[in-house]
C-alpha cells in the first residue's frame, strides 16, 4: 500500500516505511524528529519545474504532465520501486500545504496506475 502524508503530521506506526519525496528539506522539521526512513530528493520535480509551478499554481494540469514526463526518465524511480516492493506499507511524505495538488499525489498515482 502506498499512501501520502504531510511531513508536519505526526508519524504513526500505520505509516510503514516513511519516504520524504521533497527536493528541499522541510522548514521547521528537525532531522532527528522527522521519523523518515529515506529521503529521495531526486524523485521530486526538478528545481525549474518546482519553481515554475509555485509561481502559478493554476497550471496544475501542465505541471502534472511535465512531472510525469520527468518521472518516466528519473533514475531514482528504481530505488523507490524497490522500497515499495520490499515493504508492505510506504508513506510518501511532502511538505506543501495543498493536499489536493502536490507532486506526492502525482507520484502515488504514477506508481499505482490510478
Amino acid at each position: 500500500m502506498i499512501q501520502i502524508k504531510r511531513i508536519y503530521e505526526p508519524s504513526a506506526e500505520s505509516d510503514g516505511t516513511r519516504i520524504l519525496v521533497d527536493r528541499l528539506w522541510p522548514r521547521g522539521v528537525k532531522k532527528e524528529t522527522a521519523h523518515i526512513d529515506k529521503w529521495l530528493k531526486d524523485i521530486a520535480p526538478s528545481t525549474d519545474l518546482r519553481k515554475w509551478f509555485h509561481q502559478d499554481t493554476s497550471q496544475w494540469d501542465e505541471f502534472r504532465a511535465k512531472y510525469l514526463l520527468e518521472l518516466k526518465q528519473n533514475k531514482a524511480l528504481k530505488d523507490l520501486q524497490d522500497i515499495i516492493k520490499n515493504n508492505e506499507t510506504v508513506t510518501l511524505l511532502f511538505s506543501v500545504r495543498d493536499v489536493e495538488q502536490n507532486h506526492a499525489l502525482i507520484l502515488k498515482q504514477f506508481l499505482t496506475g490510478n
